[in-house]
This record gives C-alpha cells, sequence and structure tokens, in this order.
C-alpha cells in the first residue's frame, strides 16, 4: 500500500510541473533514442549484409584466378566434384552488354553458367526451366532472363520461346526469372543467364577466373577448400595465383566488426543517458529544496525514513521511465521512416535492445535520484517545519 501511495504522489509531482518534467526528462529522452536508434541501425545493417551474402551462398567457397597464363578448363573444374568434401561446382562468367527484342533495348548483366548453378547458387524461376548440361555441351542459343528484362522488352513476364537479340545473336527463351529484391551487391532483375561456353563464345573469355564450390555439409568445409587449394597449387605452383574465400568466414568477421561497432555506439550513447541522469539529480534536489515544508509535516506525522526516500526514488524513476518510453517511441518513429524510404532494409528495435534502454534509463533514475531521496529522508521534522 505504500509504495501505490507513494507512486500516486510521485505522478502526481511530476504532472503538477509537466514543463519542468519534460524538460528534465529530455536527457533522457536523447539518451534512450540514441542508445535504441544506434544500436537498432547495427543490427539491421548486419542483418542486411549477412542476407545478402547467404543469397550468395552462405556455405560456399569461392575461387578466384589471378594468373591467366594458364587456362583453367572447365573439364578441371567440374573434375572436382565428389572429391574431398565437394559437392558442386559452378564456375561464372560475368559481362555486360545490351539486349534487343520487340523494338525495344535495354543494357543486361550478362552471367554464364552450367547446369550446377542451380544447386550451388540458387535460381528461383517464375517459369519455364534451367540451363542444363546440353545446353552447355551444345552451346545453344538459349537464355534465361530476369524479370526486369523481360518487362523492359516485352512489357510482362510471359516471354517462354521469345527472341532476344544480344551482340547480334539471336537467343531463345527457356526461362524466367522470379523477381528479386535488390540487395547491397546490386539486382538480379536485370540478368541474363547464359549457357557457360556460349557465354565464353560471346564474350570471347576462355579462361574461368571465378567459380564458386558447395560442399557436401558443412562439417566438410575445411576438407573441400584443402581439396580445392591442392588442385590448384598443382595447376599454377604459387598461392599467389589465385584466392579461396569461405562465405562463413566472411560472415563470422562482419558479424564480429559489427557486434564491436554496436557495443561502442552503444557505449557512446549511453553517455547521454548519464548526462540526463545528471539532470534528474538537479531536479530532485530542487524538488526536496521547494517540498521541504511537506517533508516535514509528513515526518511529523509518523513518515519514516524509508517512506520518503521511497517517495522521492519512485519520483525520480517515474520521470526516467516516461523519458525512455518517449525516446523509444520517437526512436521507432525515425526506424519506420527510413524503411519505408529504403524498402531493401529491415530496421526495428528488437526486444533485447528495448529491454536494456529501459533498464538503463530505470537503474539512471535510481542512482541519480538516491541522493536527492537521502537528503529529503535526512531532514529533521523540527528544522522542515520552520523552512520558510
Amino acid at each position: 500500500m505504500k509504495f501505490t501511495q507513494a507512486g500516486k504522489m510521485a505522478i502526481a509531482a511530476v504532472l503538477s510541473n509537466k514543463l519542468r518534467s519534460f524538460l528534465t526528462m529530455l536527457g533522457i529522452i536523447i539518451g534512450v533514442m540514441s542508445v535504441t536508434l544506434l544500436i537498432s541501425l547495427v543490427q539491421g545493417a548486419t542483418n542486411t549484409v549477412t542476407s545478402s551474402l547467404d543469397d550468395l551462398g552462405g556455405d560456399q567457397l569461392v575461387a578466384s584466378i589471378s594468373n591467366t597464363s594458364k587456362r583453367l578448363t572447365l573439364h578441371e573444374v567440374e573434375a572436382l566434384e565428389g572429391s574431398g568434401g565437394i559437392a558442386r561446382v559452378s564456375p561464372v562468367l560475368n559481362g555486360k552488354g545490351t539486349a534487343k527484342a520487340a523494338g525495344n533495348s535495354t543494357d543486361i548483366s550478362i552471367t554464364g553458367i552450367t547446369s550446377a548453378y542451380q544447386e550451388v547458387q540458387g535460381m528461383d524461376l517464375e517459369n519455364g526451366r534451367y540451363i542444363n548440361e546440353n545446353d552447355v555441351e551444345y552451346r545453344l542459343n538459349v537464355c534465361i532472363v530476369g524479370s526486369g528484362v523481360a518487362k523492359d522488352l516485352f512489357g510482362n513476364t510471359n516471354i517462354l520461346n521469345e527472341t532476344i537479340r544480344i551482340a547480334g545473336k539471336d537467343y531463345r527463351v527457356i526461362g524466367v526469372r522470379e523477381e528479386a529484391e535488390e540487395t547491397m551487391f546490386g539486382s538480379a532483375n536485370d540478368g541474363v543467364f547464359l549457357p557457360f561456353t556460349n557465354a565464353q563464345r560471346l564474350l570471347s573469355s576462355v579462361n574461368i577466373t571465378t567459380f564458386y564450390v558447395s560442399t557436401s555439409d558443412t562439417e566438410h568445409t575445411q576438407e573441400a577448400k584443402d581439396a580445392l587449394d591442392q588442385m590448384l597449387m598443382n595447376k599454377y605452383g604459387d598461392e599467389d595465383s589465385y584466392t579461396i574465400v569461405n562465405m562463413m568466414d566472411i560472415m563470422d568477421t562482419i558479424n564480429s566488426v559489427m557486434s564491436t561497432l554496436e557495443l561502442l555506439l552503444g557505449a557512446i550513447a549511453g553517455i547521454s543517458l548519464l548526462v540526463g541522469g545528471i539532470g534528474i539529480m538537479n531536479i530532485m534536489l530542487v524538488s526536496v529544496t521547494e517540498r521541504t515544508r511537506e517533508i516535514g509535516i509528513r515526518k511529523a506525522i509518523g513518515a519514516q525514513k524509508p517512506d520518503i526516500i521511497v517517495q522521492f526514488l519512485i519520483e525520480s524513476v517515474i520521470i526516467s521511465l516516461m523519458g525512455g518510453l518517449i525516446g523509444m517511441g520517437i526512436s521507432q518513429g525515425i526506424l519506420t521512416l527510413i524503411n519505408t524510404l529504403y524498402p531493401g532494409y529491415n530496421f526495428n528495435i528488437s526486444g533485447g535492445v528495448a529491454g536494456m534502454a529501459l533498464a538503463f534509463a530505470i537503474m539512471v533514475g535510481v542512482v541519480f535520484g538516491i541522493y536527492p531521496a537521502n537528503k529529503a529522508a535526512k531532514l529533521k521534522p523540527i528544522n522542515a517545519l520552520r523552512y520558510e
């Protein structure tokens, strides 16, 4: 009952001086807003980056060849499949070009792929089929187009067996890729996928400089990396001629860096909360001075030291907690606006961040309210009643 009564009195004291209470809360509002906003932005950016990497193949190995003096053939790359924990190997060849059809033209990204691409990299089709081994073996003039290319050229995505022209050659559309969201690495909607051997001829590039490797399971990733390293070392005899990247290592590194950044920004923003706490202490000391006679009357009619301490502590915590809730509301509003302006991102205040911010705000209210509350509780009734 004492806590209930103390709470009512504290709320009444806060509401009796609305402007002063709001100005006191301002430091906490800014502090909580800063903490939740900065940490949520870092978490959202981390999730976006790792999601993009995962879409590219989070459990993959990527081999990049810098030495082009020796030609790495498609047969040599595909021979890796089934050895040392390697499941599938997908070489890719990238280029740029212009596609024309139905009196329209559009700039495109060209990607040469094999039948393994679907298993290694993944690709969802709206309709049609994937590129198969026959397409690659016989260099057939077929292609899979992104939804953006289909709409730019034909106005719709129902274009199976239509013909598009690239660099003076006609290609029959055998598949249309499902519309994909744009990521920080670009969009697949403006891409055209050709059989790897056909793309080699179209782009006048015979060397394989990049290929992706999927493993049978995550436990065999290191084994697969060792097998891949051994093959490339035998081929080039120099480890500077190639690079093997484990996508999981990249994600782990990014997560580690972002976690450190999250702590750093949280600590910097936390300083605002401490400044807000000093403001609370200052205004509570003023409140104690203003209400000296009230304290004297309460003690004269039987209020004990703990009763006075609880009353002023609750008032301090209420100010701090209300400031924290307002700051969190403003932060969520800003994040919602960012999500609206940039649909590719998803920034939200997580439960952990919200709980941490509110707990810290309450702690600030308690820590910076103890001294004023204790000062009020130590007042002697006779001196307090004589105070003018």
